[in-house]
């Protein structure tokens, strides 16, 4: 399984219905697990900042990372950025390939 980072920035007009948050968050949280069964989440975090939100999960390929910010954006996410993440040890040992 590969690590990504989910960054999320809500539209305006979901960010407004603040007393909502937890029900959408559950919804969207259902839709992933309904249509990605295979994501595992690590941690999620309300960030200050250019994003609202950032999750670390486990996927097993960039198509099902692509659908976990497809989810994202049709449950009013202004932009949502999968990024690949490599642990520092594994990304130190490929410098020492070059």
């Amino acid at each position: 399984m590969q690590t990504y980072i989910l960054l999320t920035k809500l539209s305006p007009e979901v960010a407004m219905k603040m007393k909502d948050r937890e029900r959408l968050g559950r919804n969207w949280l259902e839709q992933v697990k309904d249509k990605c069964p295979e994501v595992k989440f690590i941690a999620h975090y309300a960030i200050l900042g250019n994003y609202d939100f950032i999750d670390i999960y486990e996927a097993p390929d960039n198509e099902t990372a692509a659908k976990v910010s497809i989810i994202s954006q049709a449950n009013g996410a202004l932009s949502a950025m999968s990024l690949t993440a490599i642990p520092y040890k594994k990304f130190i040992e490929l410098t020492e390939e070059i």
